[in-house]
């Protein structure tokens, strides 16, 4: 089944390893790495290297713009390319080995005017029949109900859209109740929504109120390292966190969609999906920097998980 994955605010992301970080003074990094990134680009990426045969559609410009096209050109993804004036971002993430601790730079994206907007709708408007992912931050220019208006668009065209943003683009989509047919916020990003802190117990029922009004039909809400839950119409599963080493959380929730959307592809239950998703994450925490995930190492953490 077609999987086409929209980055409306892809990113060339830079990473590497630090003794120490600390203000004022030069910081001497070394092991330095560089990937294609963005939420839907490492969707993309986590579907191609699963087995899927994904289409990616992305904003480029610029030097940054040729980088990024030429990284994911490399890895066989198809591209569906908006040309932009302006130049991609550029990310950077520095792990600290004293602290254990990873800093991450994360800059604002180019303008996106109108006219490249009408040409963004039209192209998730042929994907038909199929899965329509759209991750990540939105870039400027771009009005905050654009992820509602295209949910609209793959209804339309009977294909079911998955979410993951956050602020105000996940807001403006979840209370236009646009056919959303799965949203997966993090805890940190329910609560933003929701304007409250949330334990476990409060976060459940917030998941099941978005089904329960119809503003989504399904949500994966992401716990970090107490695991995840997957609420629905018949209820709420809630799996345990993969007890893995993390070396970087770069990419771990983008990879979890990743996982979740191309076992439905494939044909699997959506609690099936979902367990997948969880290994799939925790596969790629283990993995350093910008890195993601394995699929020998999916395979092996699948088999910690409760049947």
């Amino acid at each position: 089944m077609n999987i086409l994955c929209v980055a409306l605010n892809p990113t060339i992301d830079i990473s590497c390893t630090a003794k120490r970080v600390e203000p004022t003074h030069k910081i001497r990094t070394r092991g330095q790495s560089l990937h294609a990134g963005g939420g839907g680009v490492n969707v993309a990426r986590v579907v191609k290297t699963l087995g899927g045969d994904p289409k990616l559609l992305i904003t480029s410009g610029g030097v940054a713009g040729t980088l990024l096209e030429e990284a994911l050109g490399e890895s066989g993804i198809r591209l569906d390319v908006i040309e932009l004036k302006e130049p991609t971002r550029i990310a950077y993430a520095v792990f600290d080995e004293e602290s254990g601790l990873e800093y991450r730079f994360v800059p604002e994206g180019p303008d996106v005017p109108r006219a490249k907007q009408q040409q963004i709708a039209r192209a998730v408007g042929e994907c038909r029949n199929g899965f329509v992912v759209a991750s990540g931050s939105l870039p400027r220019g771009v009005p905050d109900d654009i992820y509602a208006q295209l949910a609209r668009i793959a209804a339309e065209n009977k294909s079911r859209f998955i979410l993951d943003t956050s602020g105000a683009a996940l807001k403006a989509a979840l209370d236009a109740r646009e056919n959303i047919f799965l949203v997966k916020p993090s805890l940190s990003e329910l609560e933003a929504y929701i304007g409250l802190k949330l334990d476990e117990q409060a976060a459940t029922e917030a998941a099941t109120a978005l089904v329960r009004d119809g503003k989504a039909q399904h949500v994966a809400l992401t716990l970090g390292g107490d695991g995840a839950l997957l609420a629905g119409p018949g209820g709420v599963l809630r799996l345990p966190a993969i007890k893995v080493e993390v070396k970087s959380a770069t990419g771990a929730g983008d990879s979890f969609v990743a996982g979740l959307v191309w076992r439905l592809s494939e044909g699997d239950a959506l609690e099936q999906a979902f367990r997948y998703a969880m290994a799939v994450g925790a596969a790629t925490a283990m993995t350093p920097g910008t890195e993601l995930c394995h699929r020998e190492d999916v395979e092996n953490l699948l088999k910690q998980l409760p049947a």
